[in-house]
């Protein structure tokens, strides 16, 4: 059966960036006298976290400062959005899907070595994992990896060469089969291949999968973050349902300021602020309302109802670090290009 690949171009997607700045919160014509600017370039899903976040830390901010901070948003595919940002995108803070995209934007000049330990728990706020969003009553009994591979079975997942979170989909996927073929990888990258000649749309980035899935109706399973699954479930839950995998990833997104633009933009503190008020207790209940696991453990605990706080999980480090898995997997030419030349092939 003949493969249908849907990749949004750079263009496009950078023109999804822009539009993601014009519809950010605050956004006016024109700074007004005496408020202080700050930019923040983030990854497709969490658009809606910073929409309810923007407002608290704006009240903290004023109250804290006796400035008024006017908060501009751009969302896209995290690696997109790294791009635009060593481009010329003016971010004063990046809040990104991996750590690798700002370690990018690190190597350009535009961040200060150290970022990482800027901020607690390794500059992530918070957390999340990889789980598979399915149609009500899972129809093609989909429990686990295994299933995503059965003929007839019709995946969305977004391009990891674009999307952060498609590259933590890839090492979920790659950590089942690595367990099932004790660690022979030729049997892992065939089961890997095979998962992928199922799926139909290749999204520039996450949102974009889930709304493939979950607007369009296309696909039997979404490999979804799971503040997306969560979120999608709230919203219509006679229609989906979040099934866990038995294996999934530590996935964590990374935040950082970007020093350079701050400097120039005389918004370094600001953008401090911005980052750190991320940790304080009502912030942390923002982010665990939006799906997204607290990095408080106290508050996350909160949460029980909304995560499935006993699955198993890798994490990044059980594959190197992101500049090995990076080189490993997802540079030009490393095994998920290898892998998509098998499926295309075919």
């Amino acid at each position: 059966m003949n493969k249908k690949r849907i990749v949004l171009s750079v263009a496009l997607a950078a023109a999804l960036a822009v539009t993601g700045i014009l519809s950010g919160c605050g956004n006016k014509a024109a700074k007004t006298e005496g408020t202080v600017m700050l930019t923040n370039v983030s990854y497709d899903p969490t658009r809606e976290l910073y929409q309810q976040y923007n407002p608290v830390f704006q009240q903290h901010y004023k109250e804290k400062t006796g400035k008024d901070i006017q908060i501009i948003q751009s969302h896209g595919g995290s690696g997109g959005q790294a791009r635009s940002v060593i481009e010329g995108n003016k971010a004063d803070v990046v809040t990104l899907a991996l750590a690798h995209d700002i370690t990018l934007i690190e190597k350009s000049g535009l961040i200060e070595k150290g970022w990482l330990q800027q901020f607690p728990k390794d500059s992530s706020p918070y957390t999340s994992t990889i789980v598979f969003l399915v149609r009500k009553g899972n129809p093609k009994q989909i429990n686990d990896w295994d299933d995503l591979i059965k003929p007839g079975v019709n995946v969305i997942t977004p391009d990891p060469k674009s999307s952060g979170g498609a590259c933590w989909n890839f090492l979920g996927a790659w950590a089942y089969g690595q367990k099932r073929f004790n660690q022979d990888e030729e049997k892992t990258k065939d089961f890997v291949a095979s998962l992928y000649k199922n799926v139909s749309v290749m999204d520039s980035g996450a949102r974009g999968a889930t709304t493939t899935f979950v607007e369009n109706g296309q696909g039997d399973v979404l490999i979804a973050w799971e503040n997306e699954a969560i979120n999608s479930v709230r919203q219509q839950p006679d229609k989906f349902e979040i099934v866990t995998p038995s294996i999934s990833i530590l996935a964590q997104p990374s935040v950082a300021v970007v020093s350079k633009n701050a400097k120039k933009n005389k918004s370094t503190d600001a953008a401090k602020e911005y980052l750190n008020y991320l940790y304080s207790d009502e912030a942390q209940r923002i982010i665990g309302k939006n799906g997204y696991r607290p990095s408080n453990p106290d508050i996350l605990k909160e949460f029980a109802d909304t995560f499935d706080l006993k699955v198993q999980m890798v994490t990044i480090d059980d594959f190197g670090g992101w500049d090995k898995a990076y080189d490993t997997f997802f540079n030009d030419g490393a095994i998920f290009d290898q892998i998509m030349e098998k499926v295309n092939a075919k």
